[in-house]
């Protein structure tokens, strides 16, 4: 079992206690989690902060969604062309007719 480190975090003006595996991570999250949030107030400064918590989440979602879907396109794309190369080395050598 991993030994979990004890980290805190500031996020939309509120500071949360965290139990973590990995700080250098979980600092670069709570860093971009902000980032949104913040984003999200400039954007609508007249939101409650529940709104702007939920509209921030699912921008951060929508994120999530487009690097699935180019992850899911680059390995739909590798296999095909993993396919094409086994095909191209199970096929005979020609031979040279000299």
């Amino acid at each position: 079992m991993t030994d979990k480190k004890k980290l805190k975090i500031k996020i939309f003006d509120k500071e949360y206690s965290l139990l973590v595996e990995n700080e250098g991570i979980a600092k670069e999250l709570a860093v971009y989690v902000n980032k949104v949030i913040e984003e999200t107030k400039e954007e609508l400064p007249d939101q409650p902060a529940q709104t702007i918590a939920i509209i921030a989440c699912l921008n951060i979602a929508y994120d999530l969604f487009l690097e699935k879907n180019k992850n899911r396109e680059f390995l739909i794309q590798s296999s095909d062309k993993i396919k094409k190369i086994k095909l191209l080395l199970n096929e005979p050598a020609i031979s040279d007719p000299s």
